[in-house]
């Protein structure tokens, strides 16, 4: 699945951040300067229509990454920084506000540019912008994007530029509607999916080149493989660092079991039976094959049953209404495949069921998947359930190979636990 794609629809699905628990680790370039970090955003005694458009936001106090983060994006003099942090932390908001702190708005040129790994991404952000520097009108916004077309020989006298890097590359050295030279803040956002893209990294790091030396370097990814490491040293020379640690997922407040069936319509007839007995808050149902999770729905809609179907052909927009109407509660079973549902967040997810069981792509279990999957439900702490669906000898061995690594018993779902089950969910 395309990165920028994931990426878009975490934007588009999440409207407010998630309160993650994850612990922020933060490595200095000057381990002897005090570290800061706030609680609030008036310590950081922004300009009055920046906090008022912080505010406005509906942002009432810094998130894990931004505590930490503003105070040396705000530092002066400016320091460079390297931020891991996953969709809905609250990154964007945090560059976009360190941006519009250093623009002088008197100053007719562009002072700061962000570079996207795609149109519609930059466009996400500009939104962010728009609607941070609401309350300060003479800040305006230009998009360094591919159609954008110019007059050759035009200087640009917005003071942000956002774009993808081989258009503003463009804008920089071939048509000079830029000058590299004044640029004070360079932003790099979503550097993992930067780097999955051909060109992307060699462009970014050209235009890195033409920029001032005490220009301030901002480079953010979800990720870090060893790759986005190597790029972001090449692109951010002195750099702060802020890494969130992983929460260590566990499976202790899951109960989990097994249903045996000897073949897929069998599989279908046990879901109907578990569906009719338990009154489910929500529930996801995860198919191997985008035709599985096709014909499930289907099947179920047929049923009577209201299912909403994720699958990966559809466009971005179309899953981003999908998830929001099971959000809102308006369709209680999603069924979908593993491809779409990485980083989606719906709280009231209380039962997992998988249809198929998650495997590699050589037919072995795969833990992490299976992992991701249902820990949906025992989410934030709470119960959760999960139901796996055994068909043959061989998903059998794979959910052995599943218990094992986990060191947990799943047991055979019988009606009693039915019953016990009704319980946890009213």
């Amino acid at each position: 699945e395309d990165r920028a794609a994931q990426s878009l629809l975490n934007k588009l699905i999440r409207s407010n951040l998630v309160d993650t628990t994850n612990q922020v680790e933060v490595l200095q370039r000057d381990p002897t300067s005090p570290l800061y970090s706030v609680k609030s955003f008036e310590e950081l005694r922004l300009k009055p229509q920046l906090l008022q458009g912080v505010y406005a936001m509906g942002f009432n106090r810094p998130s894990k990454i931004q505590e930490n983060a503003l105070p040396m994006m705000l530092a002066e003099p400016p320091q460079n920084l390297i931020a891991q942090s996953q969709s809905g932390t609250g990154k964007t908001a945090a560059f976009v506000l360190a941006m519009l702190s250093r623009v002088e708005p008197g100053n007719k040129y562009p002072q700061c540019l962000c570079l996207s790994p795609t149109y519609e991404l930059a466009l996400q952000t500009g939104k962010v912008i728009e609607q941070m520097g609401n309350f300060y009108p003479e800040l305006k916004l230009a998009y360094a994007v591919r159609g954008n077309k110019l007059e050759r020989g035009q200087k640009i006298s917005e003071q942000i530029v956002i774009g993808t890097p081989g258009t503003v590359l463009d804008w920089c050295s071939k048509l000079k509607f830029i000058d590299p030279k004044k640029i004070k803040v360079f932003v790099l956002d979503e550097a993992d999916v930067m780097i999955a893209t051909q060109g992307h990294q060699d462009q970014s790091i050209r235009i890195q080149r033409m920029l001032p030396r005490d220009c301030q370097m901002l480079l953010f990814s979800a990720t870090f493989e060893d790759s986005v490491w190597k790029f972001a040293q090449k692109v951010v020379p002195d750099p702060n660092i802020i890494k969130l640690k992983r929460e260590e997922e566990t499976l202790d407040t899951i109960k989990q079991y097994y249903v045996l069936c000897s073949n897929r319509d069998e599989k279908f007839r046990a879901l109907c039976n578990i569906y009719g007995a338990i009154t489910i808050a929500q529930a996801m149902i995860f198919c191997h094959t985008r035709k599985t999770a096709g014909w499930l729905a289907a099947e179920l809609s047929r049923e009577g049953h209201q299912v909403a179907l994720l699958s990966g052909e559809m466009m971005v927009e179309q899953r981003a209404a999908v998830i929001e109407r099971f959000r809102e509660g308006k369709e209680k079973v999603l069924v979908t495949t593993n491809v779409c549902a990485r980083g989606i967040d719906v709280e009231q997810v209380s039962v997992v069921i998988n249809f198929d069981l998650p495997v590699d792509k050589d037919g072995n279990p795969d833990n992490e998947t299976y992992l991701h999957r249902i820990g949906r439900t025992g989410r934030f702490g709470k119960r959760g359930l999960a139901i796996n669906m055994v068909d043959s000898k061989h998903s059998m061995n794979i959910l052995n190979r599943i218990q094992e690594h986990f060191n947990k018993k799943i047991n055979k779902l019988d009606t009693d636990d039915l019953d016990e089950i009704e319980k946890i969910n009213n």
